[in-house]
């Protein structure tokens, strides 16, 4: 028996057999997780990172924003995204421009490598889904991309009905902070 599917009868004991009614949450967390490492596979024979993957895909579909327009679509921190764009430059997949007379912001632009990039990494995103749903037919996949856009929609609401109370998630910094008793939270309620 290979290494592999020794590993998948692991992963199908697991939720079939130790916990068949744990909380959604750890499957989708599990399913995407799955989906991560195969696409990771493949974008990596191509020399190309995951982290880079989400930010080109994005620029794909809208070149030209800023930093920060581009972190909130990826959903990561600025820093991140500085990071990333940084490594992304100096690969030649994007180039920063500011407009004439605005200094203040900083566009990102793919370059010609970084355009040519899609059409050899999306068809591998495509084989990724293709993996993922053999076995299920047309109805299954059409329910269960229905029910997580709903709990994605959910979510959403519920991530800006937290906004509104004041609710947020804590730096790490004051994660640690508050771990260590040196640093009062800014969401301590009185």
């Amino acid at each position: 028996m290979s290494k592999r599917s020794t590993l998948a009868q692991v992963i199908q004991h697991h939720w079939r057999e130790s916990v068949p009614d744990d909380r959604l949450a750890h499957l989708i967390k599990d399913a995407s997780r799955g989906l991560g490492r195969a696409l990771q596979m493949r974008l990596a024979e191509h020399g190309v990172s995951f982290g880079h993957w989400t930010f080109l895909r994005i620029l794909w579909n809208g070149d030209g924003m800023t930093q920060r327009a581009l972190s909130d679509m990826a959903g990561v921190m600025e820093p991140t995204t500085f990071s990333a764009v940084k490594a992304m430059e100096k690969l030649g997949y994007v180039e920063r421009r500011q407009k004439p007379g605005d200094r203040k912001q900083v566009f990102i632009h793919l370059t010609p490598l970084g355009l040519s990039l899609k059409d050899k990494l999306v068809p591998l995103a495509e084989e990724v889904n293709a993996v993922a749903v053999e076995g299920l037919g047309e109805r299954e996949i059409v329910a269960m991309r229905k029910a997580l856009l709903a709990m994605i929609d959910n979510l959403a609401r519920d991530e800006a009905q937290a906004a509104e109370d004041n609710r947020r998630i804590p730096s790490t910094r004051e994660v640690a902070g508050r771990l260590s008793g040196a640093q009062p939270s800014r969401n301590k309620q009185v």
